[in-house]
């Protein structure tokens, strides 16, 4: 019989204070009191659940927001590769600024904007790698499960691409609002992918309450 192991991916609430910025892998604050749609998801997501979240203040917070919602979770295990893709000496700029920073750095960039680095950041394809990694990691460890997950956009761009074999350009057109929850399951059927088995896709971007 095949085993399923199914993740539930959640956007963090909306960031503070960074409108027309790049925030990326910044500790930015997040707004958590809409108590409404917190209490939606703590009815939608599953009881029982693994939980895990990146290693930013407006992850975890949210994960806390679910639990004094009404939704009884653990300790959620802290993953910093499930982080926002870091942007380097851009994080915290517009893209006008960005620009006028180093036109040369910008233009290179947006030439591959999927498989090139920001100056002393990191790629999406590199977001891609190391969220994929977590993700085997974890469908082995936790076997049978659910799992849910506080994270970015990005990360959760980066996983659907996982969950699909998508190419990194695919991937980043993929748009997750905050507090959206898309569900993947992963399947153990005897075909040799991934952590041993295939990816579906139950829902992307699922906005609650």
């Amino acid at each position: 019989m095949s085993v399923h192991t199914r993740w539930w991916w959640v956007r963090h609430a909306p960031v503070l204070g960074v409108d027309g910025v790049i925030y990326g892998a910044n500790d930015v604050e997040c707004d958590v009191s809409n108590a409404a749609h917190f209490q939606s998801l703590a009815e939608t997501l599953p009881k029982d659940a693994f939980w895990v979240t990146s290693h930013l203040t407006r992850a975890k917070k949210t994960a806390r927001a679910i639990a004094e919602a009404g939704l009884k979770i653990p300790d959620p295990k802290i993953e910093e590769h499930l982080g926002e893709q870091n942007f380097g000496d851009w994080q915290g700029l517009s893209w006008d600024q960005m620009r006028e920073t180093d036109a040369e750095a910008y233009d290179a960039f947006w030439s591959d904007p999927t498989g090139n680095h920001p100056p002393g950041g990191e790629s999406f394809v590199d977001l891609i790698d190391r969220t994929g990694a977590v993700i085997e990691r974890l469908t082995t460890e936790h076997r049978g499960r659910d799992i849910v997950v506080v994270a970015h956009g990005g990360t959760i761009r980066a996983a659907l691409s996982v969950a699909l074999d998508l190419d990194p350009v695919q991937g980043m057109a993929i748009q997750f609002d905050t507090l959206s929850v898309s569900i993947l399951e992963h399947v153990e059927d005897g075909l040799l992918r991934g952590a041993g088995g295939v990816w579906r896709v139950v829902g992307v971007n699922r906005l609650v309450g």
